[in-house]
């Protein structure tokens, strides 16, 4: 049963109309001359906490000073589960979202349907009971309220089977993740153009409360975090405290758009992080519906039947485009790891590019002179840059400072074994 919860009175600091005396004109006897303009000012605010049928718990915020701001606060999670119960889906909760359901694709078909009409009706269903200063005559003259987008948070949940499984510590998961909050992640993640004056703040923020941690990606007034949900579930959030960060209008019909780019950037962050997992080369995932794509260097025949070159772990032409999150071909890139000296012709960026698009790394962007990553690019690119920089270099490194001289001694007790063992056989140099 719908109800009021709760009523509660606090001074808040409202942005609100307020009157001043102009004076008159040149100092001639009048009438007085008042002008209005907005401020600041520390007035009274009214918070209406509700239960509702379809939205579960709720509040409404009511200013007592014109222009009356008001401010409507639901949960997307709540009003699932409501939805849940009245269609007789079984679940288990976890915190706010799902653990488990019996019924996985009936649910998100329920949780599909949450859109601007059911959050005007909310709306509109509580206004008609809580005392506000506009009543039927002003509603009918055309002065109320329209609802509009301040916050909007938009999240998707990974849990592990069985419950205390995590796959990889969460140390490690935070150190795979440091580097989202560089200007070329942030441009990835959520798929806008960074500029010279873009005031966002670079960095990767990690917040740790109690024993849960929380890595947090910033782009203006939005961000996208990642933190552990009850110790049991992934928990990727894109939070957007203004819509005009990502294109899109703050009026509350604009939602579904909205919905669907904060969903887009969960998905891109996702698919970057995949490739940082310690894929294998020649793993199924990479290689479903076509030849190996790498395998030792080995040439990729396309399913177009048009013959392309292989890449071999010596050399890196995806380094720059992961980096980048995309390729243009008018910047002096080296996809092929060539030295910045070396002369690269447009000619040769344009083979590159082709034979990076035919093994399906790429993708051109239908009239325009870029490219972007497909799924598999991401996961090769972040694969190469794991096997040459943190794996390759260390240990073609490992027989001279300043690698630890117990890796030196190791290794030279094995030289000397090896060289002892040819000697032996009467085996001479090469």
């Amino acid at each position: 049963m719908s109800k009021v919860v709760a009523i509660g009175v606090a001074q808040e600091f409202q942005r609100v109309f307020c009157g001043y005396d102009r004076g008159r004109a040149d100092g001639q006897p009048g009438p007085p001359r008042y002008g209005f303009e907005k401020a600041d000012r520390r007035v009274s605010c009214y918070y209406f906490s509700v239960w509702d049928e379809q939205f579960g718990p709720g509040f409404i915020k009511l200013c007592s000073y014109f222009p009356w701001p008001a401010k409507v606060w639901v949960n997307g999670h709540q009003w699932a589960k409501q939805q849940a119960r009245q269609h007789g889906i079984a679940f288990h909760e976890l915190a706010n979202g799902f653990a488990a359901c019996e019924d996985p694709d009936r649910l998100q078909q329920v949780r599909d349907r949450l859109g601007p009409t059911q959050l005007q009706a909310f709306f509109d269903r509580w206004m008609a009971h809580i005392p506000t200063p506009l009543g039927a005559t002003d509603q009918a003259g055309g002065y109320w309220w329209e609802l509009s987008m301040r916050q909007i948070e938009v999240s998707r949940t990974w849990c592990w089977t069985p419950p205390g499984g995590r796959g990889r510590s969460l140390r490690r998961w935070v150190a795979d993740n440091l580097g989202i909050g560089r200007p070329d992640e942030v441009s990835l993640i959520f798929d806008r153009r960074i500029h010279s004056d873009t005031d966002t703040g670079f960095a990767t923020r990690v917040v740790t409360r109690g024993v849960e941690v929380t890595v947090n990606c910033f782009y203006k007034h939005s961000r996208i975090k990642q933190y552990l949900k009850a110790g049991r579930a992934l928990r990727i959030e894109t939070v957007i405290n203004s819509p005009t960060d990502l294109g899109v209008g703050r009026r509350l019909c604009h939602l579904d758009e909205l919905q669907a780019k904060a969903r887009a950037a969960n998905h891109r962050l996702l698919d970057t992080q995949a490739g940082r997992s310690g894929l294998r080369p020649c793993e199924p995932s990479l290689c479903a519906g076509r030849t190996a794509i790498w395998q030792g260097g080995m040439p990729h025949r396309s399913t177009t039947l048009r013959r392309s070159p292989g890449h071999g772990p010596g050399r890196r032409p995806m380094q720059h485009t992961y980096r980048r999150g995309r390729v243009h071909p008018s910047e002096p890139s080296r996809p092929g790891g060539r030295p910045a000296g070396h002369p690269y012709s447009a000619a040769q960026m344009s083979y590159d590019l082709t034979r990076l698009r035919r093994k399906g790394l790429i993708q051109r962007l239908p009239a325009t002179n870029t490219y972007v990553l497909t799924a598999d690019g991401v996961r090769f690119a972040l694969f190469y840059t794991k096997v040459h920089d943190p794996l390759l270099v260390p240990l073609l490194a490992a027989d001279a400072p300043p690698a630890p001289p117990q890796l030196r001694q190791a290794l030279g007790v094995i030289d000397r074994s090896v060289t002892d063992y040819a000697r032996q056989a009467r085996l001479e140099a090469a």
